[in-house]
């Protein structure tokens, strides 16, 4: 079975949108992957001290297929910084992954068959 892990800005550190929904949009958009048979597993970040310990914990949990940047990290310019981040820890702690990139919540799967 494949594996695909999920990489988003955690909705709650979002100012000015409603986190609930945008959580739930999120867990349905995960949800999809069982239906082609891929285990698929999401982590979100907030750009502060803890980014580099999430993720290198989560990128280091099992073997990954695949890694999806979420847009909302890679189309942000203000976390330009962490996107870079984001994609060296990727380079560094799963090496063997492909690496994917949404277009926004709703197409985390299409993203990471084009690397399956």
């Amino acid at each position: 079975m494949s594996s695909v892990l999920v990489i988003g800005y955690d909705p709650q550190a979002i100012p000015g949108i409603d986190a609930q929904a945008l959580r739930a949009a999120l867990e349905a958009d995960l949800a999809r992957f069982a239906e082609y048979g891929i285990d698929a597993a999401m982590t979100t970040v907030v750009w502060d001290g803890t980014v580099e310990s999430t993720l290198v914990a989560s990128l280091t949990a099992r073997h990954w297929d695949v890694v999806v940047v979420g847009a909302g990290i890679r189309k942000a310019e203000q976390l330009l910084a962490l996107f870079e981040q984001i994609v060296n820890l990727i380079h560094r702690h799963a090496p063997d992954a492909a690496i994917a990139f949404n277009t926004g919540v709703g197409d985390s799967l299409e993203a990471a068959r084009r690397r399956l």
